[in-house]
C-alpha cells in the first residue's frame, strides 16, 4: 500500500509557488509558519567540517534565523564532535549531530542542502552523491580534479533541479566586485581588451610544511583520530605522511587537487568571467608556462604559473601566480596585494580585490550607473543567496555552469603548462582540439569503490 507524504523539502519548494496562487485563509499558529518555524527551515548538513567548512557555516549560516545546521561529518572524530558541539553551543539544543559517514547524511529526509568544504577530490563525489539524494548543494571551490566529474555533476544537477552554490564568494558577499563589473561591462573604460587574475602560488605556503618546502615524504603511522580510508577515498592509496592529510595537502598534491592555479585563482577568474560577461563560455586558447616542484617531492602541483587565455573574440584572460604577478601589476596599480582582478579597456583601467575597487580614473569610484546599463544579481551574501534560492527554486549567482567554465580555464592552463604546449579548445563541445594527450588529462579514474553513477 502506498503512503502519500509531504516532506519538509516537498514544502519549502512550495513556498516559492505560493505567491503565484490562489489561496484561502486559515487561523494557525505563528509559531508554526514564521519565518524560524521548525516547518519553514533549511536544514543543512556540513560536509568536511574543516576550517573552511566550519568558517563557511559559521558566518554564512548560522546567523540565519531560518536555517538549522543539522549533521557535521568529517573523517576526524575530533573534528566532527567539536564542530558539532560548537553549532550546538549556538542553538542552546541538540540540533547538530556529529556523522563519521556521509552516506548516512545524505541517507536522512530531513537534509535538505549540503555544504561541501573537503579537500579538492571530494567535491565532485560528494556533490554527485547528494544530488542524487534529491539534496540541493553549496560546493567550495575548486569544483574537481577532472573535467569529466563535473560534467557529469552539471547533467545530474540539470535531471535532478538541484539548485547549485559555488563556494567563490566575492559575487555574493563583497559589493566592489559586482560595482566593478557593471563598469568594466557597461563601457565605462572603453572595449575591454584583457583581464589581469592574480592570486597567491605555493610559495606562500612553503613555511606551512613540517618539512618545507614541499612537505615531508616520511611515512608515519596513521592518527587514531581520522578514517584515511575514507580521506583518501577516489584518489590513489598512498602511505600516510606528516604533511598529506593537512589542508596545505589537500592544496598542494596532485592526487587531491590542482593546485591553486585552481584553488586561489578561482577567485579572481570568477570575478573575471563575471564582468567580461563570459559565464556561459570559455576561452578557445591557452598557453603559458610555470613552474612544478621537483619529481619525487609531496607537494607536487604547479606552484607557479603565467597563463594567457583568449576567447573567441579576442580578448584575453592573463592569469598569473602572485610572484609572477607583483611586477606586472605594479607597473600601473596604485596598491599591491596578491590577489586580484583588473580588467583593462580602451579607456582604461578598472581593478578589484577583497579589500577595494581602484581605477585609473579616479572619477570611475563615483559614477552613477544609466537605467539603460546591464546590472549583475544584487545578492545580499553568497549564503543568503543559497538558501534563497533553495526556497525559489532560481538559478544561485554561482550557479554550475559559471563553475565548470570557471574551472575549465585553471585545468587547461595546468595542461599546457605540463605538456609545454598551447592547448586549442572548443568551448560549445567542451573539448580539446587536435590533441589526444591533453585530452586524456581531463579525466582521471576513481578508486574503487567510488564511481560516479
Amino acid at each position: 500500500m502506498r503512503t502519500n507524504h509531504l516532506t519538509r523539502r516537498d514544502v519549502l519548494k512550495g513556498t516559492a509557488m505560493a505567491a503565484g496562487a490562489m489561496a484561502f485563509p486559515a487561523i494557525v499558529p505563528s509559531s508554526v509558519f514564521g519565518q524560524d518555524a521548525p516547518s519553514n527551515r533549511v536544514n543543512l548538513a556540513l560536509l568536511g567540517s574543516g576550517s573552511r567548512g566550519t568558517d563557511n557555516c559559521q558566518y554564512s549560516f548560522l546567523p540565519q534565523a531560518d536555517v538549522r545546521i543539522v549533521a557535521a561529518c568529517d573523517c576526524r572524530k575530533s573534528r566532527r564532535e567539536s564542530v558539532a558541539k560548537m553549532f550546538n553551543d549556538h542553538y542552546k539544543a541538540g540540533v547538530c549531530k556529529p556523522y563519521a559517514d556521509f552516506r548516512e547524511v545524505l541517507s536522512r529526509p530531513d537534509v535538505d542542502a549540503c555544504v561541501i568544504a573537503t579537500a579538492d577530490h571530494w567535491h565532485v563525489p560528494l556533490a554527485y552523491y547528494a544530488a542524487k539524494a534529491k539534496k540541493d548543494i553549496y560546493v567550495e571551490k575548486p569544483l574537481s580534479v577532472s573535467m569529466t566529474w563535473a560534467w557529469k555533476l552539471r547533467e545530474l544537477c540539470r535531471k535532478n533541479g538541484t539548485v547549485f552554490q559555488y563556494g567563490t564568494q566575492q559575487r555574493g558577499d563583497q559589493a566592489q566586485f559586482r560595482r566593478a563589473c557593471e563598469l568594466a561591462m557597461n563601457g565605462y573604460i572603453g572595449d575591454l581588451k584583457l583581464a589581469d587574475v592574480w592570486s597567491p602560488d605555493m610559495s606562500t605556503q612553503f613555511g606551512a610544511a613540517t618539512k618545507p618546502p614541499y612537505g615531508s615524504t616520511e611515512v608515519i603511522p596513521v592518527p587514531e583520530d581520522l578514517d584515511y580510508e575514507m580521506w583518501i577515498g577516489p584518489a590513489p592509496m598512498k602511505p600516510y605522511t606528516a604533511d598529506r592529510c593537512t589542508n596545505f595537502g589537500g592544496y598542494h598534491i596532485y592526487d587531491y587537487a590542482i593546485g591553486f592555479i585552481a584553488g586561489w585563482a578561482v577567485h579572481p577568474l570568477d570575478i573575471a568571467q563575471w564582468g567580461l560577461g563570459m559565464d556561459n563560455t570559455t576561452p578557445v586558447s591557452h598557453e603559458g608556462t610555470g613552474k612544478i616542484p621537483p619529481k619525487g617531492t609531496l607537494w607536487d602541483t604547479i606552484e607557479s604559473w603565467d597563463v594567457i587565455s583568449t576567447y573567441a573574440n579576442g580578448a584575453k584572460i592573463r592569469n598569473m601566480g602572485s610572484r609572477v604577478a607583483e611586477p606586472v601589476v605594479k607597473k600601473y596599480h596604485q596598491v599591491w596585494r596578491d590577489h586580484g582582478t583588473t580588467f583593462h579597456g580602451t579607456k582604461g583601467w578598472i581593478s578589484v580585490d577583497r579589500m577595494a575597487m581602484y581605477a585609473s580614473d579616479k572619477n570611475l569610484q563615483s559614477v552613477q550607473l544609466k537605467e539603460s546599463d546591464k546590472r549583475l544579481n544584487p545578492a545580499q551574501g553568497h549564503g543568503r543567496n543559497f538558501i534563497d534560492c533553495i526556497r525559489s527554486r532560481k538559478p544561485t549567482i554561482s550557479p554550475v555552469d559559471a563553475a565548470i567554465n570557471c574551472d575549465t580555464i585553471s585545468h587547461l592552463g595546468d595542461i599546457c603548462i605540463r605538456l609545454e604546449r598551447p592547448i586549442k579548445w572548443d568551448p560549445a563541445k567542451e573539448q580539446i582540439i587536435g590533441d589526444q594527450e591533453a585530452t586524456k588529462m581531463l579525466d582521471r579514474p576513481m578508486r574503487e569503490p567510488w564511481k560516479l553513477a
